[in-house]
């Protein structure tokens, strides 16, 4: 017998339902938002206030202490001045709800939250220039040197050793590689992969660590359009990878995604730089892997994505956001080499921060 999908399938009557039981909200308007293996809606109510219903999946629904740390996170970094969401209590007080629903195949649990809405549109949608880049970077390396200072008993559960998105675990990329199905492509990534174990494995050490967001995407990051033809930061959504490991990770992540859309991805990676060192600065053997981190985590993407395709198929053209620009993309930078790429971003970098009189 198939196991049940943990992914939840509410119709939008059932999660209509759900948003007036648990918090007495009218609703009067409902539409799905997208989302990987989670379920967002859109809710207005009738005085016009908007918020996004998000229900997890059922097997990270089981994580309750691990949510609470998530929703924390976000409730921190707003309280610090950030544009993350906050959640909305239940009319007992509850941050959180576990609701037993029945999908269509049986009833499973799944933790429910109302989160503030937040204007905008995705960075995966919205031109963004370079000083945008700057700010965007120099913001997450703010967002991960605020995260120092958070605390909690259960700090420890933030030791996700074990997830397959991490960055420190880009080899296990290898066991799936059979869905490239004989792509030339299959070749780079294992060749990635390799370069990836040989070269970054051994100098994790020495990076520095702490609490990291573990997902600063394109479709995680929300900008509005400022009148000076740049935009400025409106929402970091979606805490979920969220996590005890290396500061560079992050910056690295962002440089992957943040080249999918753009007309000229190899602009991007010293933009993000010099905005990051502005205020966290990398050591030499960050620097030094910031090339292979990027590259690493684009197969992960690729793959994953191809991955949960065949277990997905409805939700194929979310899953396979990455692989638009990103096999071009992982095939020109493997093509450049890390050599020129490198020189590329540090010399951008480094030019930046001269010309750049970013207001504080």
């Amino acid at each position: 017998m198939m196991a049940a999908d943990p992914r939840p399938t509410l119709t939008p009557q059932q999660a209509t339902q759900v948003t007036q039981q648990l918090y007495g909200v009218t609703v009067t308007e409902i539409s799905p938002l997208p989302s990987y293996m989670d379920q967002n809606y859109l809710v207005e109510d009738k005085e016009g206030s908007k918020y996004v219903l998000k229900i997890m999946n059922s097997m990270e629904s089981e994580e309750t202490t691990l949510l609470e740390l998530q929703t924390l996170a976000m409730s921190f970094l707003h309280q610090h001045g950030f544009p993350t969401q906050t959640t909305v209590s239940t009319t007992t007080g509850q941050l959180m709800s576990m609701e037993e629903i029945d999908c269509g195949q049986g009833a499973q649990t799944y933790c429910v939250r109302l989160l503030t809405y937040l204007p905008g549109e995705m960075v995966s949608k919205s031109p963004v220039t370079k000083h945008d880049l700057y700010n965007l970077g120099k913001l997450a390396a703010t967002l991960n040197k605020t995260l120092l200072q958070l605390s909690s008993p259960n700090l420890d559960l933030l030791q996700r050793d074990d997830e397959p998105w991490h960055m420190e675990n880009v080899p296990l990329v290898e066991g799936y590689l059979s869905v490239m199905d004989g792509d030339p492509l299959q070749d780079v990534i294992q060749s990635v992969i390799q370069q990836f174990q040989s070269h970054v494995q051994p100098k994790m050490s020495n990076f520095h660590k702490g609490i990291i967001h573990g997902d600063l995407s394109d479709q995680n990051i929300i900008v509005t359009p400022l009148t000076n033809g740049h935009h400025e930061v409106s929402g970091i959504l979606d805490f979920s990878l969220l996590k005890i490991g290396c500061h560079v990770y992050d910056l690295a992540i962002m440089i992957m995604y943040m080249m999918l859309e753009n007309p000229s991805p190899l602009d991007v990676g010293g933009a993000l730089l010099a905005g990051w060192e502005s205020v966290m600065l990398l050591n030499s053997d960050e620097r030094d892997c910031l090339y292979l981190m990027v590259l690493g985590r684009l197969c992960q993407s690729l793959v994953y994505g191809r991955h949960n395709v065949n277990k997905y198929p409805g939700n194929k053209e979310y899953l396979l956001t990455t692989a638009k620009g990103g096999t071009q993309i992982l095939n020109k930078f493997w093509e450049l080499g890390k050599k020129e790429v490198e020189k590329k971003w540090f010399t951008d970098a480094s030019t930046f921060e001269q010309v750049i009189h970013v207001s504080p």
